[in-house]
């Protein structure tokens, strides 16, 4: 059983998870005696990894709620398979409008290719948040136009875990004619994620977020009422339905689809007292801390704590024994406050104070209790210290 890693005890797994054992030993097999391209279809070893890549897609395609394996594209990562998203969902709908709509708490590889767009001529509209963190559904309503032909809505954020309101959102989006991409890779074995429910056309997930491998991603692509043609972004062999050429990647298919089955196991409501466990020792020990979104719904594993007069990136220092993160990981090596923090109003000051924690499958009560008393700790000390002029 994976516990710490070198002692340190790991709470980022917004970030990344380790590889379940159990994925790795789905996987080893792919790599060496069964190592075929799934393309090579003329010879038995090239057909037995092509079935074993449909397979993972049927795996994974199911777990969403979706009707065909053909819907799944397997990317590279989310970040593949959000931009795969956004800009084949906009070539293929160019004649129809230019106008997109997402909000301000995006992940990056959203907000990044929408910066793009823009540049490119495209029309974006960045809706704020409630101080909860949840989109403000009455101003998605008012920023549609005649020429809206996307919505892109995160099923739940990865620096607070708020969840979103996206089946509200889809139904605003339906009724204007609008398609909905939803990032939906931190919500992927944590809280149910069903594309019929949703009420989405494109979805996109992670394999490592889920104890799957690095570099694997996957796009659900709606295929029914009436089934959605993106423009092809990667461009050769005209593999995955010709959306992503390349040789596709079995072992990491193969890794992904058996992470998602393995979420069926895990005990959420374990994971939701481990989380409200840390929070109770570290709220309990000190004074000034707030919860970032805590009274709304939130992922089970996840909280944002806002130490006041505390500096996170100074608290993270301290804290060479606990592994946690100030934002989101591909952001880390910006040094300006969160800006979903910010986005949902909190103070400059106290967004540059706050700290995520992020539990898993691995995580033990000793764990908990020896990080939130390692945390008091920290801030205690950090609050005592002479403050310079």
């Amino acid at each position: 059983m994976i516990h710490a890693m070198d002692d340190v005890i790991y709470l980022d797994h917004n970030a990344t998870t380790p590889c379940d054992p159990r994925v790795v030993e789905a996987m080893l097999p792919f790599f060496t005696e069964k190592a075929a391209n799934p393309t090579s279809r003329s010879h038995r070893p090239g057909l037995e990894a092509s079935v074993a890549l449909e397979a993972a897609r049927s795996v994974v395609v199911r777990s969403i709620g979706g009707r065909s394996a053909s819907e799944i594209v397997f990317t590279a990562s989310a970040t593949e398979a959000n931009n795969l998203a956004l800009f084949g969902a906009v070539a293929a709908l160019r004649d129809r409008g230019a106008h997109i709509i997402s909000q301000r708490t995006e992940h990056a590889s959203v907000l990044g290719p929408l910066r793009e767009l823009e540049r490119r001529g495209w029309k974006v509209s960045l809706i704020g948040v409630d101080p909860h963190g949840r989109v403000r559904l009455d101003e998605l309503e008012g920023a549609f136009r005649d020429d809206t032909v996307l919505v892109s809505l995160m099923l739940a954020n990865n620096e607070t875990g708020v969840v979103q309101p996206v089946v509200e959102a889809a139904g605003l989006a339906a009724g204007r004619g609008a398609l909905v991409h939803c990032d939906a890779v931190q919500g992927l074995g944590k809280i149910p994620v069903d594309v019929g429910r949703l009420g989405v056309d494109l979805l996109s997930l992670s394999a490592h977020k889920c104890y799957g491998p690095k570099g694997v991603g996957a796009l659900w692509v709606r295929h029914s009422r009436p089934p959605i043609r993106l423009g092809t972004q990667i461009f050769g062999g005209g593999q995955e339905a010709g959306l992503r050429s390349g040789t596709p990647n079995v072992p990491g298919a193969v890794g992904f689809a058996r992470a998602v089955e393995l979420t069926a196991d895990d005990d959420l409501g374990a994971t939701t007292a481990l989380r409200d466990r840390l929070e109770a020792a570290i709220v309990g020990g000190l004074e000034d801390v707030s919860i970032n979104g805590g009274e709304v719904p939130r992922l089970p594993n996840t909280t944002n704590l806002a130490f006041a007069g505390v500096e996170a990136s100074a608290l993270l220092v301290s804290l060479p024994d606990v592994a946690a993160a100030t934002g989101s990981a591909c952001t880390s090596s910006q040094p300006e406050p969160s800006t979903v923090l910010q986005a949902m109003g909190v103070p400059r000051k106290l967004a540059g104070g706050s700290l995520r924690l992020s539990v898993g499958r691995h995580t033990t009560e000793d764990e908990v209790d020896r990080a939130a008393t390692r945390i008091v700790e920290e801030v205690t000390r950090l609050r005592e210290m002479p403050r310079r002029l």
